[in-house]
């Protein structure tokens, strides 16, 4: 492609990351001054894209798992020509309100694909984005569809536990449009990986299904062979590429020093006149540079071509392709789902959550076949995500759309994370409540990132019954509530379900956890014409006159209120219920709204069956909490709910007692 030797075009590379971290005096030059040879042959080589348009539907995506080395993906930007990467923004590395925070973040700098950092989440989304890209290829056609998913991997990367779910699952899947490249260079933090490691990586990943070899990743005629056997294979690839790390610098190549810290001064200088670099900061010789552009320009021939391939579809399939690219939703959605709600009101379901749910994701699935994606990670009988339509997807059947995740909670997680940045579908995934401990940092990215997700997660507290403490969450609904931008609904009845579902899909900013009970809960409501779960909170049972008291509850505790406000109501002690599924939207409320649902009763009650963290904030300090204050137990259900206190009985006692 060009003249210019690609030795010089990696040192570009190489240099620009040496003098980032250096103006910094922050961040890890090891891994882009190894890795640079890997990066010049996969951009200026393979890598389909084009730097004038970087969301190109039809791009190979590149992920950059091993996040600590941004400054690789920083100077690919800048390199390749993507518009909003200046030197002035290389200059800033680190800096607040750059476009080059220390780990890339694709909300904020456009041309990455992922948030990464947290070792580990990157090649597991990029397991989901190969995955929508097999899924959307078999429903469109290649012509519109195909594409790469290539991974620049570290140790730490194959060494956090999430790899090893990802991995098994794209090996069973045979996603072999993905391709990560291992950049082995044998060192973390602590020193020599040999000091805590001892894995035969091409080993592991062979034994997953995948394509593996070992190659030398500083040779870049070598790299592009091993390449070019990838993309001929009918496995995900694995190329653990040796190199060294800190490459060029002349006394901490090769060691924990240059990981993660400036070379300083006089290595910085050393380093770079051992590779034949000029000393001026941020300079890149200008056939180099040109080079790059090139490279940089390369794919916009195949980005035209593909738009006049796009063209020639009919404009019924073209919109549909477009629409599902925006995350928009179809109309259908929002009338199958008033029509559901009215033939609840017909026909009430006193069911458990998860089994209303079920018949909401019936008529979900009728409206969006193609796009609602559904998954469990083993537990599809118990999660009841399944739409009877739904086709299990595999290998052999890519227009399935239900996903069987195997016990892989956290691999799970990350993958949805995947399948909606790369678009085309509405993904969601279930397990138990409780066992979002094992899918947490993957749903925390989602939730940093603002990936429209869905967690159905059932069997929401101690109402689950006789599986016991181990399995009854207790402090996860205020755990995943803090998470910033992470949206918790918890439903009392199938019309609040179908209502959550709603808000829940059209919600394309961050995810949302659907919590379910196992429990069977009564259907309160008997109006549905509107969504007043879209405030967080409403009156279900208004008080017969001045209310004393109003009982806040969420979930299967609101039958519990309802409950309560009647024996209260016996005793002449006016009293509100406000169903309360979501304590986030609520408090995200203008004031006077938010007000407005709260009341002025002087008596302020909460009821759920979870720790009170959060409440406060609608009771207030001196407020009536009623729910859990240690683990549960194993008993039935009905049991524990007298066994904890969590009774009608005791809200009317916490009542009487404020009132007399």
């Amino acid at each position: 492609m060009t003249q210019v030797d690609p030795t010089r075009m990696a040192n570009a590379i190489r240099g620009l990351s040496m003098d980032a971290v250096e103006r910094a005096k922050s961040g890890h030059p090891g891994l882009p001054m190894g890795a640079a040879d890997i990066a010049t042959v996969l951009f200026t080589q393979f890598l389909k894209f084009d730097a004038q348009a970087p969301a190109w539907p039809d791009r190979d995506r590149f992920v950059l798992s091993a996040g600590h080395g941004s400054m690789l993906l920083y100077s690919l930007l800048f390199l390749t020509g993507n518009p909003d990467m200046t030197v002035d923004q290389l200059r800033h590395f680190r800096q607040l309100g750059s476009l080059t925070p220390g780990h890339p973040e694709n909300f904020h700098t456009k041309g990455i694909e992922t948030t990464t950092g947290p070792l580990g989440q990157g090649i597991s989304t990029a397991v989901g984005m190969a995955l929508a890209e097999k899924m959307l290829a078999a429903e469109f056609g290649k012509k519109i569809v195909d594409h790469h998913t290539y991974v620049l991997a570290s140790d730490g990367d194959l060494m956090e536990g999430v790899s090893q779910e990802a991995i098994a699952m794209a090996g069973h899947w045979k996603l072999n449009k993905l391709i990560v490249l291992y950049d082995d260079n044998g060192i973390s933090i602590d020193g020599p990986t040999s000091i805590a490691d001892s894995v035969d990586q091409v080993k592991r990943f062979k034994s997953a299904g995948w394509a593996a070899e070992k190659i030398d990743g500083q040779d870049q005629a070598a790299i592009t062979a091993a390449i070019t056997r990838a993309k001929k294979s009918n496995k995900p690839t694995l190329i653990a590429c040796r190199t060294t790390i800190g490459y060029g610098a002349p006394h901490k190549a090769g060691t924990a020093k240059v990981h993660g810290e400036a070379l300083g001064a006089d290595e910085l200088k050393a380093a770079k006149e051992n590779l034949g670099i000029s000393l001026e900061p941020f300079s890149v010789p200008d056939d180099v540079l040109k080079a790059w552009r090139a490279a940089g320009s390369r794919g916009a021939a195949a980005r035209q071509e593909w738009e006049a391939r796009i063209g020639e579809l009919g404009s019924r399939k073209r919109a549909e392709f477009e629409r599902r690219l925006r995350h928009e939703r179809p109309a259908s959605l929002a009338k199958a789902l008033k029509a559901h709600k009215k033939s609840l009101l017909e026909n009430p379901l006193n069911v458990a959550t998860r089994k209303s749910s079920e018949a909401a994701i019936e008529a979900i699935a009728a409206a969006m076949p193609m796009e609602f994606l559904a998954g469990s990670a083993d537990l599809t009988g118990s999660n009841n995500n399944k739409a009877k339509s739904a086709i299990a997807f595999s290998a052999k059947t890519p227009k399935g759309r239900f996903i069987h995740y195997g016990i892989r909670e956290h691999g799970m997680c990350a993958a949805m994370n995947g399948i909606f940045l790369h678009g085309g579908f509405a993904p969601n995934g279930a397990t138990f409540l409780v066992f979002t401990d094992y899918a947490r940092p993957a749903m925390r990215i989602a939730a940093l990132m603002g990936a429209g997700v869905v967690y159905v997660m059932t069997h929401d507290s101690i109402g689950l019954g006789e599986d016991g403490p181990t399995h009854q969450p207790v402090e996860h609904l205020a755990a995943l509530r803090a998470i910033p931008n992470m949206r918790v609904l918890r439903p009392c009845d199938s019309i609040e379900v179908a209502e959550c579902w709603e808000l829940a899909l059209n919600r394309i900013d961050g995810p949302t956890v659907l919590a379910l009970t196992r429990q069977n809960l009564p259907q309160l409501r008997s109006s549905a014409n509107e969504n007043p779960c879209q405030y967080g909170a409403y009156e279900l049972v208004a008080a017969q006159g001045e209310a004393k008291a109003t009982l806040f509850a969420s979930g299967s505790e609101v039958e519990i209120a309802v409950a309560a406000q009647k024996q209260l109501a016996e005793r002449g002690i006016p009293t509100r219920v406000v169903s309360v599924p979501s304590l986030e939207l609520l408090l995200a409320q203008p004031e006077a709204k938010r007000a407005a649902i709260i009341g002025n009763a002087p008596v302020k009650v909460a009821i759920e069956a979870a720790v009170r963290w959060g409440w406060d904030a609608v009771i207030g300090q001196d407020g009536e909490f009623i729910g859990m204050h240690s683990f549960g137990a194993s008993a039935p259900a009905k049991d524990l709910f007298k066994h904890f206190g969590i009774t009608a009985e005791a809200a009317v006692n916490a009542v009487l007692k404020r009132i007399s």
